[in-house]
């Protein structure tokens, strides 16, 4: 990134040329920007400088200080605001690495969740059966949430397969939970040793309040997830028949009431 440039250049000549206007440059800038706290600062220079040259009696003693502190502040304040007015660009032969990553990044997730909604079912078959496999060293509570849990996400993965909502949203949701969230709940519980899971922590919580809390929260999400399907496939057949209300409707009752004797 670099601010030599020929239209910096320009800009940085004609601010030499027309130095005794210095006072006015943050008002340019500002109004050319449309950035309005520097067009209000920018006012605030300008009628300084204004008032000691057009205003007050005689140029030198407070007139010039008051133009030159002006025309001072001003050219700081500029410089201050080079962002807005001299911006930096980026050689033509150099790439930033920085913000190919981010797209790279950017761009992963989504063909990931393209790829991976195929192995959703297999996802939660494997939860389910690290938790049975589990189930006497899970809370009294836990294996019946994850139980629900997994039940909850296979209709609406059934469902999803079946009729797509086409949501990219709500696919990342449900790619995360399956394949993120809930393992990843259940192993990091399965990885404390079991005479340690009865501990108070610093938080004041045990692990096993911990597990029954963020299971909890899944299981409501689960929920969520199931029912924002269902509010989503009864919007879209509301949306359809006042479609076909409106393209038919009319027709039909025109053809009905010309079949009446």
């Amino acid at each position: 990134m670099s601010r030599l440039t020929l239209g910096n250049a320009v800009k940085v000549a004609a601010v030499f040329v027309f130095l005794p206007l210095l006072a006015y440059l943050v008002l340019v800038i500002g109004a050319v920007r449309k950035n309005l706290r520097a067009t209000l600062e920018g006012l605030l220079y300008a009628a300084a400088f204004s008032v000691a040259v057009f205003v007050l009696d005689g140029f030198w003693g407070w007139p010039a200080l008051l133009a030159l502190t002006a025309m001072g502040a001003s050219g700081v304040r500029s410089w201050h605001l080079r962002d807005l007015w001299l911006p930096a660009r980026r050689r033509w032969w150099k790439r930033d690495p920085a913000a190919t990553s981010v797209v790279v990044e950017r761009a992963r997730p989504q063909h990931t969740v393209v790829e991976a909604s195929v192995h959703l079912p297999a996802a939660v078959a494997r939860v389910r059966t690290l938790a049975d496999r589990n189930r006497h060293r899970l809370p009294a509570d836990a294996h019946p949430t994850v139980l629900h849990i997994c039940q909850v996400l296979d209709a609406v993965i059934a469902d999803e397969q079946r009729e797509p909502t086409a949501d990219p949203r709500f696919e990342y949701e449900l790619d995360a939970m399956t394949r993120r969230y809930l393992p990843t709940v259940l192993t990091s519980y399965l990885a404390i040793p079991p005479s340690q899971v009865h501990e108070r922590q610093p938080d004041g919580r045990t692990p096993d309040e911990e597990l029954a809390e963020q299971l909890r929260i899944l299981a409501v999400q689960a929920d969520a997830l199931d029912a924002s399907r269902h509010r989503r496939l009864t919007a879209d057949l509301s949306t359809t028949g006042n479609f076909l209300r409106d393209k038919y409707g009319n027709h039909q009752q025109d053809a009905a009431d010309l079949r009446a004797p």
